[in-house]
């Protein structure tokens, strides 16, 4: 039902969303290390424990401050390169993404957001996993301890689980085109089903995006991405559509 929701909204609003949205508010990090926006100049040459030293000290900010609404986007690149101006408004946001990620990785770095208190943590992660061949075993379970752990650290948090992305197929122009294409889009829906299962006997939300990006062969639609892996800004208005509709339907109301 949510998906169909989803989809209704995405046709009525993609072609005014951009001109209606307003910036969100951020976290303030004047006297700390730039928010982490699609313009990452430097930063592409960070290595990955750069990038954790960052995001430590962000989390840091964020957790002295204690913004109100603070929303916690976790995964790997596709959540480091959200336009901030995309992000639905009325919340404080904490981009906790790192290009290359993978759930070994995310697992691992979980305590460096622990001090702070945010209402909704949202969590991508998955296909850079497939791309490296981990089995669907771990990263499945990977997923689980994902949860548990952010359950126990922020028992008052909403934790929605996002589903993996499928990739463009053979139209597909990424640097490691091949890595992808090894990879089937079944095998994606597949895990994706799991993730959900995985979700609901732990009591958390899942939100399913694969439909909203998925064309009629279930490949990543083409319109939506830069090479068949990431997206392009219209692929982040539909994800904002998205997280912007499952907030109002299904978070809000259960603050009633």
């Amino acid at each position: 039902m949510l998906t169909v929701a989803l989809l209704i909204y995405r046709q009525q609003r993609a072609t005014t969303f951009l001109g209606t949205i307003t910036s969100p508010t951020q976290v303030n990090r004047d006297t700390q290390p730039q928010a982490v926006t699609p313009n990452l100049g430097r930063r592409h040459k960070l290595n990955y424990q750069q990038w954790i030293d960052i995001l430590k000290q962000e989390a840091k900010v964020a957790a002295q401050k204690r913004p109100q609404h603070l929303t916690i986007l976790l995964g790997d690149s596709l959540s480091l390169w959200f336009p901030s101006e995309l992000l639905p408004q009325n919340k404080n946001w904490l981009n906790q993404g790192i290009s290359g990620e993978t759930s070994t990785g995310l697992l691992k770095r979980l305590e460096l957001f622990n001090s702070t208190q945010p209402e909704t943590i949202f969590v991508m992660i998955g296909i850079n996993d497939l791309i490296r061949g981990v089995s669907d075993k771990i990263i499945l379970n990977n997923q689980l301890q994902i949860i548990r752990y952010l359950k126990k650290a922020h028992p008052q948090t909403q934790i929605v689980v996002q589903s993996i992305l499928p990739h463009g197929g053979e139209q597909t122009t990424w640097e490691k085109r091949e890595k992808l294409l090894a990879i089937s889009n079944g095998r994606i829906r597949f895990l994706n089903q799991q993730l959900q299962a995985i979700a609901q006997k732990e009591g958390v939300k899942y939100l399913n995006l694969h439909p909203l990006f998925a064309d009629n062969q279930t490949n990543l639609r083409l319109e939506l991405s830069t090479d068949g892996l990431h997206l392009n800004s219209q692929g982040y208005l539909v994800w904002s559509s998205a997280l912007q509709l499952y907030s109002q339907i299904e978070l809000e109301a259960q603050k009633k």
